[in-house]
């Protein structure tokens, strides 16, 4: 209703029709110099892989940005690539032929359907911002501002002109076979399009850290695997569903394809409870995870191992006990929350959805045979000392040798 009684106000504004194309727009990308054909070229297949169950869709490249052409629902390929990497901003457009009237007349009914969506009875800061591909368009930038804005302003008497931080700005992208016009620009996640920077295999539990991890580590161009450790019956089923849950949600941000590889650790945990000092289990616990880790990362070629440690966050976690952990094997280590404190990793799970799965309560294999007094401040010969009565070979190969791969459906 509130959409019709703004129409009223501007006689004959035609119906608006569903947007043309999408334009997107990239941040860092545009610093990359001779090597920014590759990344390019990277976010146009990553476009087309996140939006291949919503529509087809052509990528053509413009100066500075994509424009995206989908066979149809335009609008939902647009709010899908909110959540494509390496995108700083992508706006659906209404296309025009590339000529004065031509583009006011496209315009106007654009901006009715913007200001009917505002609250109604109050002043709406208003701006036209022309982009002029086309240096041989008849008017340049300030003056087809103008010009549109004197033609769509009249009868929406609600509209007051200010250029610095208006509350609704029409943008005009000038082509010369074409030209467009938009007013929303959704926000993207920025960084780097996934698969520009490597393969990396993250060590995901149930909890918040390990999610925001692989979201960070995606983010700057890694195209992420997981690998998390299951203590059967000692944990239960749901435990390992939780997991899976947060897979999948990390896995629509790098589509098309990701894997969780679930290792069974119930055999471990016994045996490093049976033959080795009560505070040392959760370092003993996490050499292992190390250890089989990097030879699920060497096997399918992923260069690197995620964590979502952060220095003194827990017990574990203390500089000396991540050094124990480290020397297990011989793989490069990141570690994206290092400096972070908990509001700091909470507030990105929940801007990516992770932090509601996480937070469930659901016991992990970490707090198995949980000692009293965990040690603080290991020491690395101490633990090959605790190691050297286990069967270190035999344990590291069963374990591996019953892995379960999970192929990850982000849609289901």
């Amino acid at each position: 209703m509130q959409q019709a009684r703004e129409r009223a106000q501007v006689s004959g504004t035609p119906a608006l029709p569903p947007p043309e194309i999408v334009l997107v727009r990239y941040g860092e990308l545009a610093l990359k110099g001779g090597n920014r054909r590759q990344f390019e070229d990277r976010l146009a297949q990553n476009i087309r892989d996140a939006t291949a169950r919503i529509s087809g869709v052509r990528v053509e490249r413009r100066r500075g940005r994509l424009a995206v052409f989908p066979e149809r629902r335009t609008e939902d390929v647009a709010f899908r690539l909110q959540e494509v990497f390496g995108i700083k901003s992508v706006s659906p457009a209404w296309g025009s032929p590339s000529e004065p009237d031509a583009i006011a007349r496209c315009a106007q009914p654009v901006l009715v359907d913007a200001l009917a969506a505002l609250p109604p009875d109050r002043e709406v800061t208003f701006r036209v911002h022309t982009s002029r591909g086309d240096k041989l368009f008849p008017l340049n930038s300030i003056e087809l501002d103008r010009y549109v804005a004197e033609k769509i302003m009249p009868g929406l008497g609600r509209l007051r002109v200010r250029l610095d931080d208006p509350e609704l700005a029409l943008g005009i992208d000038v082509r010369a076979e074409r030209s467009y016009v938009f007013v929303r620009r959704l926000p993207g996640p920025g960084g780097l399009p996934v698969g520009t920077l490597g393969r990396a295999l993250c060590l995901l539990s149930g909890g918040i850290d390990s999610p925001v991890a692989a979201w960070m580590s995606m983010k700057r161009g890694l195209h992420v695997g997981f690998i998390t450790f299951h203590s059967y019956p000692f944990v239960g089923d749901a435990s390992k569903r939780k997991v899976v849950e947060v897979a999948r949600l990390l896995a629509r941000w790098q589509q098309p394809e990701s894997r969780l590889f679930v290792v069974p650790f119930t055999e471990i945990q016994t045996a490093i409870r049976d033959a080795a000092p009560e505070s040392y289990r959760t370092v003993l616990y996490r050499r292992f995870m190390q250890r089989i880790a990097a030879r699920v990362a060497a096997e399918n070629r992923l260069a690197a191992l995620i964590t979502g440690e952060s220095l003194g966050q827990v017990a574990s976690q203390t500089l000396e006990n991540i050094a124990c952990i480290e020397a297990a094997a011989d793989a490069q280590v990141l570690r994206p929350l290092i400096g972070f404190d908990k509001e700091d990793t909470v507030a990105v799970a929940r801007r990516i959805g992770t932090f509601d799965v996480s937070s469930r309560q659901e016991p992990d294999c970490c707090s198995v045979f949980m000692p009293e007094r965990p040690v603080l401040r290991g020491k690395i010969e101490a633990c090959e000392a605790a190691e050297a009565g286990l069967d270190l070979a035999g344990l590291i190969d069963r374990a591996c040798a019953g892995i379960e791969t999970i192929e990850l459906d982000p849609e289901a």
